[in-house]
């Protein structure tokens, strides 16, 4: 496994909190009292008071992790993946913002940490998909503050460069359109999975036309039934399974090695 670093694009922080208002009675916020002054006047039990009618949707999380996973198998053949890999976690820890108090915060730093943990325990070639979902299960397991996590990865397209007719051990190439994932798991189990392209390039040199649409006083373009097209595509589809269990085994195979073995 290797950490790539980037000095124009750092990590990212990512901070939000939401607050839902659930109560018909004016609004009345007391914001918190100073540090010194809580102690002496029950800063808890006027901190409660001050969000009564009020519920809170919290996450914070590290953006622009960027990690390459390299396997060496007998034979000198080398498999490998790049992936930027963006973190949400949604927990109960109003505290952090009305008390200071961060005593149930997963630090981003231990985030990206994880990530190249993870991605080095990893010893068999895995999909971009089954990597984002052991993310996820691992940090709603091992944190129980965390109910939900959200965690977003793009594959750039390395490819194998070919040799002769034949495919090199260990040179690749940067190919074209990215392979990007988002899944989010809650501590439950339930599950969802939504899986892309991104900058897919095409181009049709004929048979392009484009008639037929609306026509008014602010319209100039002519119709025509032949023409060049050159567009980019950015494809998301989601998958039926909701829950981690309803997910098979077979899933977790990369669709760049089933490929690979259909070519040989």
């Amino acid at each position: 496994m290797q950490r790539q670093q980037h000095r124009h694009r750092p990590p990212h922080r990512i901070f939000s909190l939401r607050v839902l208002r659930h109560s018909s009675d004016p609004l009345e916020f007391k914001p918190p009292l100073p540090h010194r002054d809580r102690r002496a006047s029950g800063g808890s039990s006027a901190m409660a008071g001050g969000l009564e009618g009020f519920s809170f949707e919290q996450r914070h999380g590290k953006d622009r992790v960027r990690v390459a996973r390299v396997w060496r198998a007998g034979g000198g053949r080398h498999s490998m993946v790049e992936w930027d890999v963006s973190i949400s976690l949604f927990s109960d820890i109003v505290g952090a913002y009305a008390r200071g108090n961060n005593s149930g915060v997963v630090a981003t730093d231990t985030m990206k940490n994880t990530v190249y943990v993870k991605a080095k325990e990893c010893s068999e070639q895995l999909s971009v998909e089954h990597f984002a979902i052991l993310l996820a299960k691992h940090f709603t397991s091992f944190y129980k503050e965390v109910t939900t996590a959200v965690i977003k990865i793009v594959e750039k397209p390395w490819e194998r460069v070919y040799v002769d007719g034949q495919p090199h051990e260990h040179g690749f190439k940067l190919g074209s359109e990215k392979h990007t994932t988002e899944v989010t798991v809650k501590k439950s189990g339930a599950l969802e999975l939504t899986s892309g392209i991104a900058g897919l390039s095409v181009l049709k040199t004929a048979m392009s036309g484009f008639e037929g649409f609306i026509r008014d006083k602010y319209t100039s373009l002519p119709e025509t039934r032949e023409r060049m097209l050159a567009t980019e595509v950015t494809a998301t589809w989601r998958y039926s399974y909701d829950t981690l269990a309803s997910i098979p085994m077979i899933f977790f195979i990369s669709k760049r090695d089933i490929m690979m073995q259909k070519k040989f």
